[in-house]
This record gives structure tokens, sequence and C-alpha cells, in this order.
């Protein structure tokens, strides 16, 4: 049952992405490009969620634990650090680029869009190589630094 409902779970996260628009580059890059022809349709996409998230985020406080009785551990205040500022900006920077982020990519690659397949490849890449080097410029930064 509980594999019956994830299916479910992200079948309708996946439909809602394609309804939406946001599995659609060119709607992402307009809606992010505010000096030509700006398309402020996922601006009501973004809108609606709220909502929606919000009562999630309401249950979740509520019960403390998934929908199928596992313990939840939700993160308190979260430090701003340099890493998460500049983690930041390179995804605003790749999403508006490319206009895909993870989610509406994997969506999209799915729906047989092949631009996103290069997406795709491109982000497991810098997935593994954040992996690799991460620590290592992280050293050398800070046996630079002191």
């Amino acid at each position: 049952m509980q594999l019956i409902i994830v299916f479910a779970s992200g079948l309708v996260f996946g439909l809602g992405l394609i309804i939406s628009g946001m599995s659609n580059p060119q709607n992402v890059i307009q809606f992010l490009d505010i000096t030509s022809l700006w398309n402020p349709s996922l601006l009501l996409v973004m809108l609606g969620a709220i909502p929606v998230t919000s009562l999630g985020f309401y249950w979740i406080e509520k019960h403390h634990k998934t929908a199928f009785g596992s313990p939840l551990h939700l993160p308190g205040k979260i430090h701003i650090h340099a890493e998460l500022v500049i983690g930041s900006i390179i995804f605003g920077a790749g999403w508006a680029i490319a206009g895909f982020c993870p989610g509406p990519a994997l969506v999209a690659l799915g729906a047989g869009y092949m631009k996103a397949l290069v997406f795709v490849i491109a982000m497991i890449l810098g997935m593994l190589l954040h992996d690799q080097a991460y620590l290592k410029v992280k050293q050398h930064f800070l046996q630079h630094t002191n």
C-alpha cells in the first residue's frame, strides 16, 4: 500500500508540474526574464502552492511523523552561511539559463523532451563533482584565510 501511495504522490506532483507549465523551460525562462516578454503565469502557480504547502506544514507540526507513521525531524533555525548563499545563486542562475530545476527536468525527460537529457546529465555530473571537490576546495580556502 505504501508503494502505491508513493507512486500516486509522484504522479500527482509530476502532473502538477506539467499542468502548471513548470516542465516547459520556455515558461520558466519567460517568467524569470522580466526585461522582455515577461510571463507571470508561474507567479500564480507559486501563489497557489503557498496555501497547500502551509497546510502540509501545519499537519507536520501537529503530528511530527510522516503519513506512514515514521518519525519526522524538521530542522531548527538554519544559520545562513557562504555555501548556502553561493549554492542558491548557482541554482537560480542555472534555473534561469536552462529553464529547468531538478523536478521539472525529470518530468520533461520522462515526457521525451531531449533537451532535458542534457540538463539531467549535467545535473548528475555536477552532483558528482561537488561530492569529489567540495571538501578539497573548502580545506584549501580555510588554509589560505587563516
